[in-house]
């Protein structure tokens, strides 16, 4: 799973000394932020929506193999095909069978996060297909050969002039004198270009936002049609998701829809919410012929019954992301997964083990703004705590880490002694920010202050002022 070399720590030295990625990732407060609160604000039964849809997807993982086999027989009455993958090896080598069968030579793909996990592009194209990214997003850094740094907008870190380089580059047999100063111009090209694939592919593979058990179908949700295109266009359409995207009946995946756009990208819905049954009826003017879906494991029902079967919940919406400080000030390629923020801290050590992941946990304030924002209210924080004690114990984590939290533990169980460091500590901070009222830098503290300020104390602490403030009311 890992999309690039190196570790968190070491990619964020990168990541935060780069001025066009910290420009780019400004843009989150005032775009996704702002818009998601708007969004929430205008549907007075938003909160109500969220226990809703927490309470539907909890019942649903604890039945979750009924569903799924109820939603396999579905799919079989209207025309179409599951297949079972319980790795992403056995996910790749079915639909490599499929494209096979179809003599297909070009693929074109809508948006799938499933298939960046499973690491499906690289897979067909060393076996002789084509393949071509047609939501703009993956098709610009498909064209820059990188990987997503954000789950809902993977082209998140780049500027437009860094996108019109790449369609330079790439897109040699246009006139090289072509402006690509503005965006409408960038997406006419993308589109002028995707269109003739649209028309050729042999195969279209999408993901699924939700899979829906009582009548076989599957819900996509897209801003540019291009989901639309990719399945209706080819003879062949494969649909990958994982297990957990099952939802009992259409009124369950609305209630979802209702949550997802608003989470993820503040609008009320998406452009295009399409629910798909099988492949082309007779008398049907558009379709595919074959219709297969394959479903992936990948670790997910180990995770079924444990401390993190809450994250099964998750309907990839990236409010998490959004949201997140950590993510706000590095991006998500410096995280080295292709699941990244929160939610991507939690599920990859649970998918891919967390001795090579047991970096992800600590990219985290434990602020709690990713719980508050998740629309099934996943406990993130408590999970991502989980991951460091289970670190901790395994003496995963460094040891230069484990000293430091073994010093706090011991200040946590003497309070006197936390108090006289507090108090004597509080004034020498105070007097290190002078007029400015805040520190840029400070000792033992360079991995907070190379983002962002340090305010800081104003005076004594809480606890002493406290007790000061008791002992006189008693007096």
């Amino acid at each position: 799973m890992r999309s690039r070399p190196g570790g968190i720590k070491s990619n964020s030295h990168a990541a935060m000394a780069d001025p066009v990625l910290r420009e780019a990732l400004a843009k989150l407060k005032t775009g996704f932020q702002a818009k998601r609160k708007i969004a929430a604000a205008n549907l007075p039964e938003f909160e109500a929506l969220r226990d809703q849809a927490r309470d539907m997807k909890r019942a649903v993982l604890k039945d979750l193999d009924s569903y799924l086999e109820i939603f396999e027989t579905k799919v079989q009455e209207q025309g179409g095909q599951v297949h079972w993958a319980s790795s992403d090896q056995e996910a790749r080598d079915i639909v490599l069978a499929i494209c096979r069968q179809a003599k297909a030579k070009l693929v074109a793909k809508g948006k799938s996060m499933i298939s960046e996990e499973i690491a499906l592009n690289p897979w067909l194209e060393r076996h002789g297909f084509e393949v071509v990214e047609t939501d703009l997003g993956e098709y610009i850094i498909q064209l820059r050969a990188e990987p997503p740094s954000h789950i809902i907008a993977p082209a998140i870190h780049l500027s437009r002039h860094q996108v019109a380089a790449a369609f330079r580059s790439r897109h040699k047999e246009l006139d090289d004198k072509r402006q690509l100063s503005e965006p409408r111009q960038l997406l006419d090209e993308a589109r002028a270009i995707l269109r003739q694939k649209f028309l050729a592919a042999d195969v279209g593979i999408t993901g699924a936002n939700f899979l829906v058990a009582e009548t076989g179908s599957f819900v996509l949700v897209t801003n540019e049609g291009n989901g639309d295109l990719t399945q209706t266009l080819p003879r062949v359409h494969i649909v990958l998701a994982s297990i957990e995207k099952v939802v009992p009946t259409l009124e369950a995946a609305s209630l979802l829809t209702r949550l997802l756009a608003r989470s993820a990208t503040g609008q009320e819905m998406t452009s295009y919410t399409t629910i798909t049954t099988g492949p082309k009826r007779v008398g049907d003017l558009d379709g595919p012929e074959e219709f297969h879906i394959v479903l992936l494991d990948n670790g997910r029902t180990a995770m079924l019954g444990g401390p993190f079967e809450d994250m099964l919940r998750c309907i990839r919406c990236a409010a998490c992301i959004n949201h997140c400080p950590v993510y706000g000030a590095i991006g998500g390629h410096a995280y080295a997964s292709f699941y990244c923020g929160p939610m991507g801290s939690v599920l990859t050590p649970a998918l891919a083990g967390l001795e090579e992941w047991s970096d992800m946990p600590d990219a985290s304030s434990l602020c709690g703004r990713c719980e508050q924002v998740c629309p099934v209210r996943i406990p993130l924080p408590r999970m991502l705590r989980s991951w460091r004690e289970r670190a901790f114990e395994r003496k995963i984590t460094s040891a230069t880490t484990r000293f430091g939290l073994g010093m706090w533990g011991a200040l946590a169980k003497r309070p006197w002694l936390y108090r006289l460091l507090v108090d004597l500590g509080m004034p020498v901070l105070k007097l290190l920010a002078g007029k400015k009222g805040s520190l840029s830098s400070l000792p033992l503290a360079g991995g907070w202050t190379a983002s962002r300020d340090l305010p800081a104390p104003e005076g004594r602490s809480f606890v002493t002022q406290w007790a000061e403030y008791k002992k006189g009311a008693r007096q």
